[in-house]
């Protein structure tokens, strides 16, 4: 269908959507999408992963500096089917299968025009307080330059007041044939592991260690094996998660404690299992031991990344990191990752599908049952919504 493809549903009609409404409480309830403008495009959701973001959010209506205030729709990890375009928009039609990048920099800011707009002090992302997710039915997207125009949900009456999700259509991505709509979806948390990847400039000369094998440190093993790393090591607390880790490519796994006093013995250990230097550490839970441990085990010279943001504040031995020169980096979400993502899914230098381990539909008991199971479910790695 050729451009400004118009869908079955009409203008106004209501959508449905998972609401965070209070603590531990998600409720499906309406959803009323904007009428379609020019540079619009409806995108109707297909497949939705349950990032830890989104739990934690669920358990304490918060996560670091960002504080739930009133009820919103959750999710960012997301793809879908165009559905309906506006009449300015030229890449996409009715139909498309699409991954969707959650983040709209100002690109008004010094850090935007330098490319560098994952760090943009206005990001509005999805399901980040206080604007809505992807968790819904349908999403409207936006070119940029566009009004973003973010209205609120009434509180006192719990009901919805025209509440349009807008995001720029050129964060869009069109799904080759071979790559899956939940593939696409995951396209989100590996694009975290290949920003890292690229912060660590990971090559055939970089020997890896991952520290924690949730999903992030597992996505961040299959993308430095896509970057060539040579040898990688995966840590962890939980047996199962190593299992996978190894299943998934690892070299190595080391199961180790939280006791910070059993450091010492776990980066002798960490060295032997890994038979070489360490060049480059991902510490991909960010707690005081987890980093203590990278900077300790890192060879002089090397790099340790902090991706996992565990902890808000830390006690590390960084003077004796420092001494030896080891780099600390930033990891913070990601930028222009999409694309390399996608490559990397349609030829096959990388296999995500493993990572999803359980599945639900779109109901208000599933939707109970899946961030349940992603919460307490030691064998979930990603919970996956199909809508």
């Amino acid at each position: 269908m050729s451009k400004g493809g118009k869908s079955d549903q009409e203008e106004g009609e209501e959508n449905m959507a998972a609401w965070l409404v209070g603590l531990n409480t998600l409720k499906i309830q309406p959803f009323k999408l904007p009428p379609l403008g020019p540079h619009d495009v409806r995108v109707g959701m297909k497949a939705v992963g349950i990032c830890g973001s989104d739990v934690h959010f669920l358990k304490a209506l918060r996560l670091a500096d960002y504080v739930v205030k009133e009820p919103m729709v959750i999710g960012h990890e997301c793809a879908g089917i165009i559905e309906e375009t506006g009449s300015e928009v030229k890449n996409l039609v009715p139909g498309d299968r699409v991954a969707l990048e959650p983040g709209i920099g100002c690109w008004r800011c010094d850090l935007c025009k330098e490319g560098r707009y994952n760090i943009c002090p206005d990001m509005k992302f999805f399901g980040l307080p206080p604007f809505h997710g992807s968790l819904a039915r349908q999403l409207y997207r936006v070119h940029r330059g566009e009004h973003l125009d973010w209205l609120k949900y009434d509180l006192q009456v719990s009901r919805v007041v025209q509440v349009p999700i807008v995001h720029p259509a050129y964060l869009c991505f069109k799904l080759p044939d071979n790559v899956s709509l939940e593939e696409g979806a995951l396209c989100e948390p590996l694009s975290v592991a290949v920003h890292a990847c690229r912060r660590g400039n990971i090559s055939p000369e970089t020997n890896v260690l991952v520290m924690g094998a949730g999903p992030i440190g597992l996505v961040t093993l299959l993308a430095a094996r896509a970057f060539g790393a040579p040898r990688i090591v995966t840590v962890d607390v939980d047996g199962n998660r190593l299992s996978v880790a190894k299943e998934l490519g690892a070299d190595g796994v080391v199961e180790v404690s939280t006791n910070m006093q059993d450091i010492p013995k776990e980066v002798e250990t960490i060295c032997n299992v890994m038979g070489a230097k360490v060049d480059v550490s991902f510490d991909c839970a960010g707690l005081s031991k987890t980093m203590s441990t990278a900077l300790s085990v890192t060879r002089a010279g090397g790099k340790v990344c902090l991706v996992g943001l565990g902890h808000n504040e830390m006690t590390v031995p960084l003077t004796p990191a420092a001494a030896r020169e080891v780099d600390v980096i930033g990891v913070f979400r990601y930028k222009n990752t999409w694309p390399l993502c996608i490559e990397l899914l349609r030829s096959g230098k990388m296999d995500v599908k493993p990572l999803i381990t359980h599945r639900f539909g779109f109901s208000q008991k599933e939707i109970e049952e899946a961030f349940e199971t992603s919460a307490g479910d030691g064998n979930a790695i990603k919970v996956m919504f199909n809508l």
